[in-house]
């Protein structure tokens, strides 16, 4: 005859075989593990890509803070999106809008100016190229496309450069002091230019990492240091005695930045 204590212990035993399942195995996860990880990395990847991949945009001449020179809309445009043009010896110029350290010059080379200017150094050269991180006239980074009319045929080059001059702010100050051409980790040449040719000249820079393309192929690569990195300046672009019609692009700041317009300081000089 079963007890009461008997009944007690068959009822828990019944009880305990209803909730063993539940108790012993564990949750089955809706995916497998790997699978898990690589939508968490997948969506990291992505949103880093579309901070890093803000969209293009076309500057244009009320953007343009013009120290030097002049730089003017093409008369060969009905829209109000012109494209620019400089005919001067010499021109230097920012983007007024704060952007990040990216910027494309889509150019059509017409050759030389009528006349000549020499530079600080008393040399008289044909270039054109990209400002970057141009805190002021002392202290910027520079990514020039240059050309050689003199040789036979008349060849091209690329040549970055660092201009640090600590202290200094303007150009009466530093002149055309503190340059340091910087090697590549790797280059390779640059087309020939005659006039009439159309080309894209691109810089990119993040942190103290640059890369410069022509035509979309990467024609440098290299360090240019922490100095250079540190430089808080936008980006613009410079010409001595080359004439061009062009649009400048640049990538817009993800975010907000404190010096989001730059006042334009027209009249300051740089060599």
């Amino acid at each position: 005859m079963k007890t009461a204590e008997d009944a007690n212990g068959a009822e828990k035993k019944r009880i305990s075989e209803i909730l063993n399942p539940f108790l012993l195995v564990p949750p089955r996860p809706l995916c497998p593990l790997w699978f898990s990880v690589f939508c968490v990395l997948l969506a990291a990847l992505l949103c880093a890509a579309l901070a890093e991949s803000a969209g293009w945009i076309n500057v244009n001449r009320d953007r343009l803070c013009v120290t030097e020179g002049a730089i003017e809309k093409t008369a060969d445009r009905k829209s109000a999106d012109h494209r620019l043009a400089v005919n001067v010896p010499k021109m230097r110029a920012y983007v007024s809008q704060w952007t990040t350290q990216s910027a494309e010059l889509r150019f059509t080379y017409l050759g030389g100016t009528s006349q000549e200017s020499k530079l600080g150094s008393g040399a008289i050269r044909r270039q054109f190229g990209l400002k970057l991180h141009a805190e002021d006239p002392c202290n910027l980074v520079y990514a020039i496309w240059r050309v050689v009319p003199e040789s036979m045929p008349p060849q091209s080059k690329l040549v970055v450069s660092v201009k640090r001059n600590p202290g200094q702010h303007t150009s009466a100050e530093c002149g055309n002091r503190g340059y340091v051409n910087v090697k590549p980790r790797q280059a390779s040449a640059v087309p020939r230019l005659e006039a009439g040719q159309s080309h894209t000249l691109r810089a990119e820079m993040k942190n103290s990492e640059l890369q410069v393309f022509v035509d979309n192929h990467e024609v440098w690569d290299g360090d240019v240091g922490q100095d250079a990195a540190q430089l808080d300046g936008p980006v613009g672009l410079r010409s001595d005695n080359a004439r061009l019609e062009f649009d400048l692009l640049t990538r817009e700041f993800a975010g907000s930045h404190p010096n989001y317009v730059k006042a334009c300081q027209a009249g300051a000089a740089e060599e």
